[in-house]
């Protein structure tokens, strides 16, 4: 643990300082290697610290740390109101989300169009390899899992889920001791890395790779509850390591420490041998990827396209699919925003200008994919806010409006700014009513499409 902590300290100083990891270890100890030793195991003696430390606490100044930007002050003025509205992401606001996902379907409606492809991959020994963009909460990642047991009982997985919020990978990994359970040939991997590194497990820098936390889970037993008890014993970690802020450049979370989690059972580990990861980099290859939401939809058409989609294109191996589902409107949710706001429609890109986007992105590596937008019957699918046909009345009850309007500005992404203004003049509940009271409920329609490698 000690030899840990000063590595985590002497990561922290060269990213901040700008010096090569050899550097350092000639200025503080007089030896280029240092570093690297301590990395394969190395001893350390108690003076060796104690000069590393010195060095760190007095050495050549460092340029300070990018802060991260801080929390808009209540009664903030127009410049801080301009940073909120910046920094704004729609999935990392935990109330609007935790409430849109346990009143709307589109966990399982998702979860559903993804184990349809299920039925085109073609994995090859030896594991089935299935890379989540983005799993929240878990919730359709554990479907798909299921779903694959069903498909391919006696096939290893191989699954990496990239996630960047310590609150949804505390719950995703709420969900999986009973995967485990029902398939014991399961290698799972949580990361907290960005689109571009995540799939291979590598940090893109020299400095964040040298500051790498890498944890193995070998579960022991053989119980669902056995394993639970050791998941939930990983709060330490994760809450040391899954750290977060908001970039001051982009306004997108950004990993204050780059973090990959392997958790596999240990009474499988001769068998699922070639399949663990080893950290140095692993091989991509993927069977599936699944882009659920993967990027905001105000984000311009270059962002989505090169900074997401692309490096996931780029994961996938031989006969490997890609689907991608984003928000589409044209349905009650966006009546909803247009009422209160007239002309308002957050969703400017369809799968079409994506794909032609990608398309340019990948430049020659596009030869070796197909590019499948689909027709509208196979690419648009709807979801709904549960409630009783009795609910939706001549006089609808408050819970439920409040539930409607949560979906409506969750899915649309609007601004807390705008919110409160609306919220301030109170007509968005009889906006919301009316919309309910036309169609006899409320639902939402998403739009999705397919990136596939060739086989041959």
């Amino acid at each position: 643990m000690e030899t840990e902590r000063l590595l985590r300290e002497i990561a922290d100083y060269c990213r901040r300082a700008g010096l090569a990891e050899s550097t350092f270890g000639r200025l503080a100890v007089n030896d280029g290697k240092f570093v690297n030793r301590l990395r394969e195991g190395g001893r350390v003696t108690t003076t060796t610290c104690d000069r590393v430390r010195t060095y760190i606490a007095a050495g050549a100044p460092v340029a300070p740390a990018p802060a991260a930007a801080p929390a808009p002050a209540r009664h903030a003025g127009p410049a801080s109101t301009a940073a909120q509205d910046r920094n704004f992401r729609f999935f990392d606001n935990r109330q609007k989300y935790l409430l849109f996902v346990s009143t709307c379907s589109e966990k399982a409606v998702v979860a559903s169009r993804v184990a349809m492809e299920l039925a085109s991959i073609h994995p090859r020994p030896p594991a089935v390899r299935v890379f989540d963009a983005g799993v929240g909460d878990g919730t359709v990642l554990t479907r798909v899992m299921r779903a694959m047991h069903h498909r391919f009982p006696t096939m290893p997985f191989y699954v990496v889920g990239k996630e960047i919020s310590l609150e949804d990978v505390r719950l995703a990994l709420e969900k999986m001791p009973d995967r485990f359970f029902e398939h014991a040939a399961t290698v799972l991997v949580m990361t907290n890395l960005y689109y571009r590194e995540a799939p291979w497990l590598v940090p893109g820098s020299l400095a964040a790779a040298s500051g790498l936390a890498w944890h193995e889970l070998a579960l022991s037993g053989t119980s669902g509850h056995e394993f639970e008890e050791q998941i939930s014993a990983l709060a330490p970690f994760l809450a040391e390591h899954w750290r977060a802020h908001v970039s001051p450049a982009s306004g997108n979370p950004v990993y204050e420490r780059p973090a990959v989690l392997v958790v596999y059972r240990a009474d499988h580990r001769f068998l699922l041998d070639p399949i663990i990861p080893r950290r140095g980099g692993t091989q991509a290859d993927y069977d599936l990827v699944i882009a659920s939401q993967p990027y905001r939809a105000r984000a311009s058409l270059d962002f989505k396209a090169a900074r997401v989609v692309t490096p996931l294109a780029k994961s996938l191996g031989r006969g490997g699919r890609l689907l991608a589902i984003h928000s589409h409107g044209d349905d009650p949710g966006l009546e909803i925003l247009q009422g209160m706001w007239p002309g308002e429609n957050p969703f400017q890109h369809d799968r079409h200008q994506m794909l032609r986007a990608v398309k340019e992105s990948l430049g020659p590596a596009a030869r070796d994919l197909n590019f499948n937008a689909y027709a509208d019957a196979r690419s648009l699918f709807r979801y709904d806010m549960h409630t009783l046909p009795t609910e939706i009345s001549s006089s609808i009850g408050t819970s439920t409006l409040f539930a409607a309007w949560n979906a409506a500005v969750y899915v649309g992404q609007i601004e807390d700014a705008r919110l409160e203004d609306a919220i301030r003049h109170g007509r968005y509940l009889q906006v919301t009513s009316d919309v309910l009271q036309k169609h006899g409920g409320l639902w939402f329609r998403d739009e999705s499409y397919v990136i596939s490698r060739r086989r041959d």
